[in-house]
């Protein structure tokens, strides 16, 4: 199997050998039956091991061409679990448009146990290598990046980190394997918030973590089962199922966020729009070598400030004012009042007229039409 569409259907859903059933069983167990003492069929405990994690592991490391996958309870989870190969003294450099959480993780829980983090214009492959110290030991990348959708090229990247012995992380949440596979550009990890696009219904939340250095695996498969931030099996079941799907909604995300994003371009209100499919954008350049298209995921400005900015957030009818994106339905949110308020203050704080939209795969006429009447305020 080589297709993506046809690997995110079947690679772990194989038809049960017992009842032929075509999707993964939803194994609801927290221990299992041993043959003998200390002899255990499958595992020994749910918690090292579940059937239908077991499934969605191998279908989502696959599809990012990886060799290992590790399910967390949460993107967070899997991040923490990813930091906690760190030791302190340890140093990250971070992108200065990252998310809220993945800072906040980063300096207030890790910071206090020693861990040091520099935010860095990931674009500016010199101010990059600059900010690198003798202690770094991760270079930490979102692109396209949350909320600002600034796109820098993970090749250059993994050039400046690997020459200064460190890792190359990348965020994939925005793109999905389905447009990006970070791996064959040169990272070391891949990490995921699956409660987004991966899962796409706004029903279950999950984290990832996929690589194919060896004894990363053997550290985050530890931390799994040692600190047990593990998604239950109907998480994983519902994330399965959303696998099956995210190449025929992916194409319908990117296609209404083109949309949305060429209308928003051209509206009097609106001073500028984010969106890495844009000519004028800095990385549609890079957006266009490193990604198969261009993510739904739109932010823009407007002219009349934050509080008209708020009113427009408030005004949608389709459009539903909440955190969290890449779900099959369209939200509207203000980044430095809601995901990224953990910021204020700090040089990754947005523009406090940033909205954000994760543009949905309702029709694109009906998503236009509820812009339209908010943008009139």
């Amino acid at each position: 199997m080589s297709g993506f569409n046809t690997r995110s259907i079947h690679v772990g859903s194989e038809p049960d050998p017992v009842t032929g059933a075509v999707n993964p069983p939803v194994y609801l167990t927290s221990t299992y039956a041993q043959d003998g003492v200390g002899v255990p069929r499958f595992s020994d405990y749910s918690r090292v091991d579940n059937p239908t994690r077991a499934a969605l592991e191998s279908c989502l490391a696959n599809l990012e061409e990886a060799r290992y996958g590790v399910a967390f309870a949460s993107g967070l989870a899997g991040e923490d679990a990813l930091l906690r190969t760190l030791s302190p003294g340890d140093h990250v450099i971070l992108g200065n448009d990252a998310y809220g959480g993945t800072y906040r993780l980063l300096t207030r829980v890790f910071g206090e146990w020693g861990v040091t983090v520099s935010c860095v214009d990931l674009s500016d492959v010199a101010a990059v290598e600059a900010g690198f110290s003798e202690t770094a030991k991760m270079l930490w990348v979102e692109t396209p990046s949350n909320p600002l959708l600034n796109v820098v090229s993970i090749t250059d990247l993994a050039v400046v980190a690997h020459a200064h012995d460190a890792l190359l992380v990348v965020d994939n949440t925005f793109a999905t394997p389905f447009l990006q596979r970070p791996l064959t550009l040169g990272a070391d990890v891949v990490v995921h918030s699956t409660t987004k696009y991966v899962g796409g219904h706004s029903d279950v939340i999950g984290g990832f973590v996929a690589t194919n250095n060896d004894e990363l695996a053997t550290k985050l498969k530890f931390h799994q089962y040692a600190i047990g931030a593990v998604p239950g099996p109907l998480d994983c079941y519902l994330l399965i199922r959303g696998l099956k799907t995210l190449g025929i909604r992916m194409e319908r995300h990117c296609s209404n966020a083109r949309a949305v994003a060429a209308y928003l371009v051209e509206h009097p209100a609106v001073d500028k729009v984010y969106f890495p499919g844009l000519a004028h954008h800095p990385g549609h350049d890079i957006a266009k070598t490193q990604m198969s298209d261009f993510g739904g995921m739109v932010s823009f400005t407007v002219k009349s400030g934050v509080d008209v900015a708020r009113k427009i957030c408030e005004s949608t009818s389709i459009f539903t004012l909440a955190e969290s994106l890449g779900g099959v339905e369209s939200l509207i949110e203000l980044p430095s009042a809601m995901t990224h308020a953990s910021t204020v203050g700090s040089t990754l704080e947005p523009p406090a007229s940033l909205i954000r939209l994760s543009v949905g795969i309702e029709d694109i006429e009906d998503l236009i039409e509820d812009l339209a009447q908010a943008l009139e305020l």
